[in-house]
């Protein structure tokens, strides 16, 4: 092809990226910006073409200081963009929790409530557990917590592919129930309601059961650890679904779908920062709570502490007076 064929075929889409790096450079947006990765790949190979094909010094020159320049700024957003998910991380999630604190604590105490009363219930009245679930799983729950003969016994020899397996099991188990909290509260929050005590009272009946029969001690060093993680999840994606019922249940003056749009933001955020911590409890489930080899002491003292630091992230992070607002 001709170099001024090619310049002509392509001539308008280079002053194109042109008025993009203006733009950029000059306030760092731009309208078309999430085009920019697309336009600045499709520069590369103009330039790359170029330069094959022996076209004039002069082309390739002018190319190449737009490659080097859209190299400059797709840098700096690749780099705000981390920066900006560091943020969310330390400061801006934790505040949005406390923020939304009216619904994390209806979520925690519909959640937790469940999942302790239960508990309690079916250690003093055993023969509840059968209500909930079927014998011949709750035969398979005692087999794998026995401490002589149970399944977690056999993790200790486990290979690393195993645990990377169970890694990626957990993580998709676990969204997947976050993920169904969630998104039920659009039937007005009740089944966001639903799930967190169905969820609570299902974690309750085999905590309860599982202490009454004995095997209390393997199952509690189990779950303390990625517990923190996971069961502060599944209530905060609850009360991110609540938030989305709310919005339908009282939209005060504005329109349903609105009041919906408006609540959907932050709901978002909650749930995105529930995925965060599920992906920390299924990285301590796969490798550390089902190792044998710590004794059940010191998995209550790495437990405990991991709550505490739950507790400490979700009140304290965020309020240093230069935290990004």
């Amino acid at each position: 092809m001709k170099q001024s064929l090619f310049e002509s075929r392509h001539k308008a889409e280079w002053e194109h990226f042109a008025h993009l790096l203006e733009q950029l450079e000059r306030d760092g947006k731009s309208t078309d910006a999430s085009s920019f990765p697309k336009d600045y790949r499709r520069l590369c190979q103009h330039l790359a073409l170029a330069r094959e094909r022996g076209y004039s010094s002069f082309l390739i020159d002018s190319l190449q200081q737009q490659v080097l320049r859209g190299h400059q700024q797709l840098y700096r957003h690749r780099s705000r963009l981390g920066a900006n998910v560091l943020a969310f991380i330390m400061a801006d999630f934790p505040r949005l929790v406390r923020e939304q604190w009216r619904f994390v604590l209806a979520a925690s105490l519909m959640f937790f409530g469940s999942l302790a009363g239960f508990a309690l219930l079916v250690y003093l009245y055993p023969e509840l557990v059968y209500n909930l679930i079927p014998a011949a799983q709750v035969s398979e729950m005692q087999s794998m917590y026995d401490p002589v003969a149970g399944h977690l016994g056999r993790t200790a020899g486990r290979a690393a592919s195993e645990d990377w397996a169970m890694f990626g099991y957990y993580i998709m188990h676990n969204i997947g129930i976050a993920f169904q909290t969630f998104a039920s509260g659009l039937l007005f929050g009740l089944g966001s309601v639903f799930f967190l005590i169905y969820n609570g009272l299902m974690i309750g009946a085999v905590a309860g059961h599982l202490t009454y029969v004995g095997y209390g001690q393997t199952f509690w060093s189990f779950v303390i650890g990625h517990g923190a993680f996971e069961l502060s999840a599944i209530a905060l994606a609850g009360a991110a679904g609540l938030k989305l019922g709310w919005a339908l249940v009282a939209p005060r003056r504005l329109p349903r779908a609105e009041a919906l749009q408006l609540a959907a933001g932050k709901s978002v955020l909650l749930i995105c920062g529930a995925m965060l911590f599920l992906l920390i409890a299924a990285f301590i489930e796969a490798y550390w709570s089902s190792k044998t080899g710590p004794s059940h002491q010191t998995k209550y003292l790495v437990g405990a502490a991991l709550w505490l630091l739950v507790v400490v992230y979700l009140v304290f992070a965020g309020r240093h007076r230069h935290a990004p607002e």
